[in-house]
């Protein structure tokens, strides 16, 4: 068979075969939980994307070790603390990562992930490369874009690569979230209204203070709020 004949076969059979039932999951399927065709599971899920602010200027202006060691610094620290907090890191896309989080405190484990990710880039990564590299150092700035519904997970690739794909609002608008026109980097944490509506008091407000500004409407058709708290590790 040759690629166009593969390609073509499988293209075809994805488009005339039915779906039937799709169940929903109590869990985050693993890849092997399903298969090529079109078969997939529901989920209650909240979304995190974690991405580096202007990552293509930083890769043009220092050299690639640095910039190597920049991105390893921010996504070990991001997933650290999306495990943390109980998400489960779904993918890695060159300067950003994507978490999934479940389970009735889903959204507030995800804003309190991405508010000690504001502190772990402010108070742990840029003074650690500052003082080795003085002059020479570029700070990091850092997005986190979170959005909650329901998704459709499906297994998407080859046999060698497959991996999870989430179908549905709540990714999209956590990717979107990063970077969209009029953005105001001095609030890099944002979730839209569906995730702010499930969060609870401690995630709302910083004392007596809310913590979120909003709601803006100017990302499609989810409104959302932007913070700039963070919140301190232990």
């Amino acid at each position: 068979m040759t690629i166009k004949e593969d390609l073509t076969t499988h293209v075809q059979t994805l488009a005339k075969t039915n779906w039937g039932d799709i169940p929903n999951a109590r869990v985050i399927p693993a890849p092997e939980d399903l298969t090529y065709g079109n078969t997939g599971e529901h989920l209650d899920a909240t979304i995190l994307y974690a991405d580096i602010v202007g990552s293509t200027t930083l890769v043009d202006t220092v050299n690639e070790r640095l910039a190597a060691e920049y991105y390893s610094a921010f996504l070990h620290c991001a997933s650290k603390l999306v495990t943390r907090h109980g998400g489960s890191i779904q993918a890695y896309d060159g300067d950003r990562v994507m978490a999934v989080y479940i389970g009735d405190s889903q959204a507030d484990d995800a804003v309190r992930t991405a508010l000690e990710l504001h502190y772990a880039v402010v108070d742990i990564i840029n003074p650690a490369f500052l003082k080795i590299n003085g002059q020479d150092h570029k700070e990091l700035k850092f997005t986190v874009g979170i959005d909650s519904g329901t998704c459709l997970a499906i297994k998407v690739g080859t046999r060698s690569v497959g991996e999870i794909a989430w179908i549905g609002a709540a990714a999209n608008y956590a990717a979107k979230l990063n970077s969209f026109n009029g953005l105001d980097h001095e609030y890099p944490i944002r979730v839209t209204a569906e995730t702010f509506n499930k969060l609870s008091m401690k995630s709302l407000y910083s004392g007596e203070t809310i913590m979120w500004q909003g709601k803006y409407t100017n990302v499609g058709q989810r409104s959302h709020y932007r913070t700039k708290y963070k919140t301190p590790l232990p």
